[in-house]
């Protein structure tokens, strides 16, 4: 869990997203230590690549995805996938967008397998967060599960 913000990184104020991110993956049954709080730009980018580096199963970031000149989270997430998961990251947006937020569509956060974990990138706002969990609750835990070898389910047809 990375939380990408130049002002809480440098003690500005608290950040308020990353716990709220703990609380889903820990509820989703993922075993989750504290937030780490970085700066954007390059401090992000190895912040997820000390987590996959650990072995982690999913990294989620919040933060950094928009289009202020500081927001840097998906060009340094971009070199550490090998493959792109666009239809999560367009799920989100529309999520967003959908809620009332137009403004949703103008977070570039990317989503994407890195060897065996998943990566998301989240908005940094609060709401952007909740949509973006809403989403991943249904995703995320079977995509783990694919990437740890699992078989889909079968159904009753």
């Amino acid at each position: 869990m990375v939380v990408a913000s130049n002002r809480a990184a440098a003690g500005i104020y608290e950040d308020e997203t990353g716990p709220l991110i703990v609380e889903a993956l820990t509820a989703w049954g993922f075993t989750v230590g504290d937030a780490v709080v970085v700066g954007d730009g390059e401090p992000v980018g190895a912040a997820i690549a000390a987590a996959l580096a650990d072995g982690v199963a999913a990294v989620v970031t919040t933060g950094g995805t928009g289009i202020n000149p500081t927001d840097r989270t998906p060009e340094v997430t971009r070199p550490l996938i090998d493959r792109e998961l666009p239809g999560v990251a367009e799920a989100m947006r529309a999520r967003g967008t959908a809620a009332g937020v137009p403004t949703a569509a103008l977070s570039r956060g990317l989503a994407g397998v890195a060897g065996s974990a998943v990566v998301v990138n989240l908005p940094g706002s609060r709401g952007g967060v909740k949509d973006g969990l809403a989403v991943l609750a249904e995703i995320l835990p079977h995509a783990v599960d694919q990437l740890q070898g699992g078989d889909h389910p079968r159904s009753a047809l």
